[in-house]
């Protein structure tokens, strides 16, 4: 880490989270070092322009900060395949945002003297510049060792988002929630779009917005929800 607290940061994974995370992190003065190849380069590159897109070694060796952001089923082979090879270097942050792990999945870096932390911020990512904008209003969960666990919430600061601290052996249940709202909201809406374009509504996606998004308010500053009962019920008429 330099003086001023900034940081070489290289990302492993070029889908959706990880150009966007490299971009605001850009945005909050650090250095991006390189990105790793992905099926859309011409994409990353809009978002990361100038940044060398690199192997996950090479990545690896110019960051103090590694951020890894690859599909869930590919976090632990590919922790355990680098540290096989001696890829992470002693002193290094290496940081993931799956949801269902805290920092035990990245227990092979550590074995080499990485320093792990774990952080998910709470969006549907895009992939684009749109979740710039999300991420100004998020959450993040961050878990990390108590010494760095400040390290794991200035980063999630500097992504945008508020961190907000989940425990290693609570992340199962942080992930079971994070599934449940988005696949669950998916599938209910998915299903109202086409009993609406069965009725002969068109553009159902943008007749049900205003409804949805009000009653997902409503629903999230009911106070019910925050002391674990059942929603409060309205009945008209």
């Amino acid at each position: 880490m330099t003086r001023d607290g900034r940081l070489g940061v290289g990302i492993i994974g070029a889908g959706r989270v990880g150009p966007v995370l490299g971009s605001a992190l850009a945005g909050a003065g650090h250095a991006l070092v390189g990105i790793t190849h992905g099926s859309d380069d011409a994409r990353v590159e809009a978002m990361l322009p100038g940044v060398p897109l690199l192997d996950a070694i090479e990545v690896i060796r110019r960051s103090e900060l590694v951020i890894v952001a690859v599909p869930h089923d590919q976090l632990a082979g590919l922790v355990s395949g680098l540290a096989d090879i001696g890829a992470w270097q002693p002193g290094q942050l290496v940081l993931h945002t799956d949801p269902a792990f805290g920092t035990d999945i990245l227990a092979p870096a550590v074995a080499k003297g990485a320093i792990p932390l774990a952080v998910h911020p709470a969006i549907a990512f895009t992939g684009t510049s749109i979740d710039r904008r999300q991420l100004a209003t998020a959450y993040a969960a961050v878990t990390a060792p108590a010494p760095v666990l400040p390290i794991a919430q200035a980063l999630a600061v500097e992504l945008g988002c508020e961190p907000v601290v989940v425990a290693e052996e609570d992340r199962a249940a942080y992930a079971e929630a994070i599934s449940t709202a988005t696949e669950f909201s998916r599938s209910i809406v998915g299903q109202a779009v086409a009993l609406l374009r069965q009725a002969g509504v068109p553009n159902p996606g943008a007749y049900l917005s205003a409804l949805a998004h009000s009653t997902i308010d409503h629903a999230l500053a009911d106070p019910g929800f925050g002391l674990g009962g059942a929603p409060t019920a309205t009945i008209d008429g």
